[in-house]
């Protein structure tokens, strides 16, 4: 059995449905990579073409700017520019009417002082206009250039890189999806694998450690009855001892991956007497209760508590909590189990409560293989970690509460059969 641990440890979930959250969640995690690559490289292209654009653009302006300013006259400048001539100090313009606010008088006046040409960006009416104002010869010139057109096939590309966006993202979500399922699959039937390979190797070790066992107690009785030294008994009491952990270990590895495997409407389809299974249980443990010096008693209403599970399963989580109990228990001491419903709609409730040795809230007792001080009764192996995989997986939860010395408290809350809540509380819902 594992050492105690600290009380306000979650339920939590199994190790079978953090695999399944594990493989998931590389899934989406291969998917995101592979459409975050796929946008940022439409958007990578997009951004290049709509620069490549705006440059070309502004650079054509330019020298439509400077040809105007250069070779026209202001009465037949080219479509969507307007050409002033500052001549003597009177302006020239064409028969065309410029828009409003034309021309610019601080450029016109700036020229004139310093003679050197000066390019202009104005928002005004809608648009953008470049102003172009340099010398010619003796004179003053500015072209002005309506830029409506080329801001309109900025827009339309905008929008087209826009659709295709969205078009490419829902693409890359989609290729996302089927190269994290690819790429995850080989992680995901490794874990099949290996959740074969341990029950598998499990059930060929059960026979001949049983038969070991068996063997080994044999050897103990025929020793007490023939005289053989005591240092010998103990060592072969030890075997025994020792054999019968090696099973429960093989067997906590079996079930686990039973669980693992066994389908959820596999495992929603038996009623269990949960109130039975307990008084079963405590029957069972009153002779070595006795033995270990223990006052064991149980407490359950006169009706029955039915869950839907799979009765192995829970049988064997009660045990685990009354093992557990008998071996952090001492002599004289006191273990009550509780069968409950905890309201008139709410879940069945299985409490063990006993005035052994507690545990430090520091300690963690549902990580499999951790051992903690305790009697020699003590035990180590997957046990409280299994006992939370089966609660789990049956939609329960489980929680331990403690201190050293006082005595430690487990309570385990599973879905009653007409608990309509518990549909949605089993793995993989």
């Amino acid at each position: 059995m594992k050492a105690r641990g600290p009380a306000d440890v979650p339920a939590g979930v199994s190790w079978m449905a953090a695999e399944r959250v594990v493989v998931a969640r590389a899934r989406r995690r291969v998917g995101v990579l592979v459409g975050l690559a796929v946008t940022v490289l439409i958007t990578l292209i997009g951004g290049v073409a709509y620069a490549m654009l705006v440059r070309g653009q502004e650079a054509q302006i330019h020298r439509e700017l400077a040809y105007t300013a250069t070779r026209s006259d202001p009465s037949g400048p080219p479509g969507c520019t307007w050409l002033f001539l500052l001549h003597e100090g009177e302006l020239i313009s064409g028969g065309i009417p410029a828009p409003a606010g034309f021309p610019l008088a601080e450029p016109l006046g700036r020229v004139v002082a310093t003679r050197t040409a000066t390019v202009d960006t104005v928002e005004r009416n809608g648009t953008v206009y470049f102003v172009l104002t340099q010398p010619r010869g003796d004179d003053v010139v500015q072209a002005i250039f309506d830029a409506r057109y080329q801001l309109a096939d900025r827009r339309h590309l905008l929008f087209a890189l826009t659709v295709t966006e969205a078009i490419g993202l829902l693409a890359a979500l989609a290729s996302g999806v089927a190269v994290g399922r690819l790429a995850v699959a080989p992680l995901a039937d490794a874990l099949a694998r290996q959740r074969r390979f341990v029950a598998d190797v499990s059930h060929e070790l059960r026979t001949p450690i049983a038969q070991v066992h068996t063997r080994a107690q044999v050897l103990a009785r025929r020793a007490g009855n023939t005289g053989v030294p005591a240092a010998y008994r103990a060592e072969l009491e030890r075997l025994t001892g020792t054999t019968r952990w090696l099973g429960e270990v093989v067997d906590d590895l079996l079930l686990s991956a039973r669980l693992a495997t066994m389908p959820d409407v596999e495992r929603g389809t038996s009623t269990v007497d949960l109130a039975a299974l307990a008084e079963h249980a405590v029957v069972a443990e009153t002779d070595r209760a006795t033995e270990y010096g223990v006052t064991l008693t149980l407490s359950r209403p006169d009706v029955p508590l039915p869950v839907l599970g799979v009765p192995s399963a829970l049988r064997r989580v009660i045990g685990e909590l009354l093992t557990n109990a008998l071996t952090h228990t001492p002599t004289g001491g006191l273990i009550e189990v509780t069968v409950r419903r905890a309201a008139e709609a709410g879940p069945i409730e299985l409490t063990v409560v006993d005035t052994g040795t507690g545990f430090d809230p520091a300690e963690r007792i549902f990580e499999r293989f951790r051992s903690g001080v305790g009697t020699e009764r003590r035990r180590t192996g997957l046990g409280l970690s299994l006992l939370r995989e089966v609660v789990t997986a049956h939609g329960g939860t489980i929680e331990a509460q403690g201190r050293p010395g006082r005595g430690a408290t487990f309570v385990v809350r599973l879905p009653a059969k007409t608990d309509p809540v518990l549909a949605r509380s089993r793995p993989g819902r």
